[in-house]
C-alpha cells in the first residue's frame, strides 16, 4: 500500500495486533486527515523501527495503540523528539469484536475524536500537613496509629472511654475520647464538634484514665481515618477528599485505608469541575422559593443557598455533574471539560464515522472510567462491542443530560446508551429522569419510545447481552452541528428530529412528576378571571419569561425562556398561575404571546391611561360610600385619578393636611415706624 496522498496532516501508524484486528489503514487515515502506510503486525516490538522512522521524519505522529503508549512515549524521549505524539486505543474500545472488519467506522470515529484538543481546566489547591485524626475502637486504632505515626501527625479519638484499653508503652501521639457529633470541611481543613471530649491522663500506671469530659469540644485536622464502623460523618463520603472510612472488622480494608492516608501529605490540585453563573440562577426571588434541583441531587452537599442564588464549594464538589444535568437555566455548567469541547468531540466522532462509510444505525455509548474497564474486558475476553456501538468517554456519566442525548440523535445516531456503574446508583436518580425526559420527547415526535437506554451493570457479560440486540431503526435526520447551552442545543436537536419525523408535531406533553423538580420546559397558564394584572410575576421572573408592557395593562409570556421554576406561581397573590410542563416546537415558543390584557382606565382629570379599568372599578365598588376615607364624591374621585392628578387634588383640597392656611403678610420696618403695630404684636416669622 502506498502512502496516503494526504500530506498536510499527521502521520498515522496502525497495527493489527498480531492479526487479531481487521482494519483498513486508508479509511482510518482519512478519518483524521492523516498520512499512513502499510499496517503493522507488531509495531510495539518487532516493527518498532517503523515508529522510529516516523518520529525521525518530524511532525505529529498518531499511534493507534493504547496499551503500549508508555513504551512509545519513552522511546520518543530517548530519541529527543519533541513533536506531538498521540496514542489512541482503538483495540480495547472497538477493534476486538466478533464482527471483525465491520468495526472500521468505529475505529475511524475514535481516531477522529482524538484529534480534538481540550481546554485546560482551572484548579483549586488543597494543602495537607498530614495532621490525622484516627477515630474508632482501641483494638483497631492503636495499631493504625502506631503504623502511621512515622508519616503523619496522629491523634486517636475513642468513641467511648475504654477502661481496659492498653496503648503501646512508647508512643508519640495523643489519645482522647469523645463522640463526633458534627463534621465539616475537606482535605487540609476538617473541623469537628466532639461531645464527651476528654484527654487521656499522661500520668499513672495500668489502663488508661481520662480527665473530666465536656461537650462541644472543637477539633481540626487535615484528614480523618474513620474506623468506627458507625454511620459516615459526611454525605457522599466516598467523594470527600481526605475522609477515609473502613470497616474495622475487615483488616484488608483497614490496611488499604491506612496506605491511602499516608499519601495525603503535601499540596494537591483539584479540578474546578463546575462553572457557576449566579446571575442565571433561579433559586429564589424576593423571598419566593424557586428552583432547587441542584440542591436535591448533590450527593456531597457541596451546594448551599446563597441569597437569591446558590453557591458551590469547589473544595467539596466531587465532579459528578448532577447539578449541571438538572440545571434548567445553564447557571451551573460542567467545566471538566467544558460543554464546547464535548460538542467538538462528538462532531469529530460522527464525521469520522461517516467518513469511513458508517451508516445511520450508529449507537453512541456514554461511559466513564468504570465503563471503560467493562468495555476493555469485553473487547479482550468476550464478544466485544457491536460494530455499530461507538464508545464516548466522559468524566462521569452522571453529568450526561437530555440535551446531549437528543443532540447525539440529531447528529445521526440511531440510539443513545448511557452506561452506569451500580455503585453510583444512589446518586443517579436524576439520570433516570434525564433518560425519561429524552424518551418522552422522542416518543412525542413519533420516532420511538426507547431511543435512549440506561444500562446499569459492572459485568462485561451483562453489558454484551444488553448491546448485542437488533439495531434501532435509522432516524434519517439531517445531521446538525451542536452548539450552545442545554436549552439552545435541545431546541436545535428537536427541530432536526421533528423535521426527520415528518409528522408535524407542534406540542409534546412532558411528565410532570419527573425527578427532580419536574421538566425544565413548559408554559404558564393564567386564570384571567383571577388575575388582576398586578405583574408581581413579571417582576420576579428570573429568566424574563414573563413580561409586562409599559404601554398597556398586559402580561406576556416567552415560553422558550421559561424554566418552570415556580417562582411566578408562588409570587402570585391571587393564585392565578399554574405550570404546564410541555415542549412547544412551533415558533410561538420563541415569541412573546399575550397571556392576559385589559383596557386601561383613563384619568378623569387629565385623561392619561393608568391602571386596569376593571381593577379601578372594583376598588371603587368596595370603597366608595363604605369607607370613611372615601365617604363623599370629592374623595371618591381620587380613586379615578392618576398619581400626578391625585397628588394635586389632595394638595389643593380644603382639608388637605398639607395646607397651613393663608400666610401672613411679611412685616416690614415701615409697619413699625407708621405705628400700625402694637407692642404686644409678635414679630412675623420669615
Amino acid at each position: 500500500m502506498s502512502e496516503s496522498s494526504v500530506k498536510a496532516g499527521p502521520r498515522l501508524l496502525v497495527c493489527d495486533c498480531e492479526g487479531s484486528m481487521a482494519l483498513d489503514a486508508d479509511d482510518l487515515a482519512r478519518a483524521c486527515d492523516a498520512r499512513t502506510g502499510d499496517p503493522s503486525t507488531q509495531l510495539c516490538r518487532r516493527q518498532i523501527d517503523r515508529f522510529q522512522a516516523a518520529l525521525e521524519q518530524g511532525g505529529e505522529v498518531i499511534v493507534a495503540c493504547g496499551q503500549e503508549a508508555p513504551r512509545f512515549q519513552e522511546l520518543a524521549e530517548e530519541m529527543g523528539v519533541e513533536a506531538p505524539l498521540t496514542c489512541v486505543d482503538i483495540r480495547d474500545r472497538a477493534g476486538w469484536s466478533d464482527e471483525g472488519a465491520a468495526a472500521g467506522p468505529k475505529m475511524a470515529a475514535l481516531l477522529a475524536e482524538s484529534r480534538i484538543e481540550g481546554v485546560p481546566t482551572p484548579t483549586v489547591t488543597l494543602n495537607s500537613d498530614g495532621v490525622c485524626l484516627i477515630y474508632g475502637p482501641s483494638d483497631v486504632v492503636f495499631e493504625a496509629a502506631t503504623s502511621l505515626s512515622a508519616q503523619l501527625g496522629v491523634t486517636v479519638l475513642l468513641p467511648e472511654p475504654e477502661a481496659e484499653a492498653i496503648p503501646p508503652v512508647f508512643r508519640e501521639w495523643m489519645i482522647a475520647t469523645g463522640r463526633i457529633t458534627t463534621a465539616n470541611g475537606w482535605l487540609g481543613a476538617f473541623g469537628m464538634t466532639v461531645d464527651g471530649f476528654a484527654e487521656a491522663e499522661p500520668a499513672g500506671r495500668g489502663a488508661l484514665r481520662f480527665g473530666s469530659a465536656r461537650d462541644g469540644g472543637q477539633s481540626e485536622c487535615d484528614l480523618i481515618l474513620d474506623l468506627s464502623g458507625g454511620a459516615p460523618l459526611f454525605p457522599g463520603h466516598e467523594k470527600r477528599d481526605g475522609y477515609l472510612r473502613a470497616d474495622p472488622r475487615d483488616p484488608a480494608a483497614v490496611s488499604r485505608a491506612m496506605l491511602e492516608a499516608a499519601q495525603y501529605v503535601g499540596e494537591f490540585e483539584k479540578p474546578l469541575y463546575i462553572n457557576l453563573d449566579a446571575q442565571l440562577c433561579a433559586h429564589t426571588r424576593s423571598g419566593q422559593a424557586g428552583c432547587d434541583r441542584c440542591l436535591q441531587v448533590c450527593p456531597t452537599s457541596a451546594i448551599a443557598p446563597d441569597g437569591e442564588a446558590v453557591r458551590i464549594d469547589p473544595h467539596i464538589c466531587a465532579g459528578c455533574g448532577a447539578c449541571t444535568a438538572v440545571c434548567p437555566s445553564g447557571a451551573a455548567s460542567y467545566a471538566y471539560p467544558e460543554q464546547s469541547v464535548i460538542w467538538r468531540r462528538m462532531e469529530a466522532m460522527f464525521d469520522g464515522w461517516r467518513g469511513a462509510g458508517g451508516g445511520g444505525d450508529m449507537g453512541l455509548l456514554f461511559h466513564d472510567g468504570a465503563g471503560l474497564e467493562l468495555i476493555a474486558a469485553s473487547s479482550r475476553f468476550g464478544r466485544g462491542l457491536p460494530a455499530r456501538i461507538v464508545p464516548f468517554a466522559v468524566n462521569q456519566t452522571t453529568q450526561v443530560a437530555h440535551d446531549a442525548m437528543l443532540t447525539a440523535l440529531a447528529m445521526g445516531a440511531a440510539e443513545v446508551v448511557v452506561l452506569l456503574d451500580p455503585a453510583k446508583r444512589e446518586e443517579a436518580e436524576h439520570l433516570i429522569g434525564q433518560v425519561t425526559l429524552a424518551n418522552a420527547m422522542t416518543a412525542g415526535l413519533g420516532i420511538g419510545e426507547r431511543r435512549v437506554r440506561l444500562i446499569e451493570t459492572n459485568d462485561p457479560d451483562a453489558l454484551e447481552d444488553a448491546l448485542w440486540v437488533d439495531a434501532s431503526a435509522e432516524i434519517g435526520v439531517e445531521p446538525i452541528t451542536p452548539l450552545g447551552d442545554h436549552r439552545s442545543a435541545t431546541r436545535n436537536a428537536m427541530r432536526a428530529l421533528a423535521a426527520a419525523s415528518g409528522q408535524g408535531v407542534e406540542e409534546i406533553a412532558l411528565p410532570a412528576d419527573l425527578f427532580p423538580g419536574g421538566p425544565p420546559y413548559g408554559a404558564v397558564e393564567v386564570n384571567t378571571d383571577a388575575c388582576t394584572l398586578c405583574l408581581a410575576c413579571a417582576a420576579t421572573c428570573p429568566a424574563g419569561a414573563l413580561l409586562d408592557n409599559p404601554d398597556k395593562p398586559q402580561l406576556r409570556f416567552l415560553e422558550d425562556a421559561c424554566l418552570q421554576c415556580g417562582i411566578c406561581a408562588h409570587t402570585c397573590p391571587e393564585n392565578a398561575i399554574t405550570l404546564n410542563p410541555r415542549y412547544l416546537l412551533t415558533e410561538e415558543a420563541t415569541l412573546p404571546v399575550v397571556k392576559h390584557e385589559e383596557e386601561p382606565f383613563a384619568c378623569i382629570e387629565c385623561g392619561k391611561p393608568f391602571g386596569v379599568k376593571s381593577t379601578v372599578e372594583r376598588i371603587g365598588e368596595k370603597l366608595v360610600g363604605k369607607h370613611w376615607m372615601f365617604a363623599d364624591d370629592t374623595r371618591a374621585r381620587l380613586i379615578q385619578m392618576c398619581d400626578d392628578c391625585r397628588i394635586k387634588a389632595q394638595y389643593h383640597a380644603e382639608d388637605s393636611p398639607f395646607r397651613l392656611g393663608e400666610r401672613p403678610r411679611v412685616r416690614t420696618t415701615e409697619d413699625y415706624l407708621s405705628g400700625e403695630l402694637d407692642d404686644d404684636d409678635e414679630p412675623t416669622r420669615h
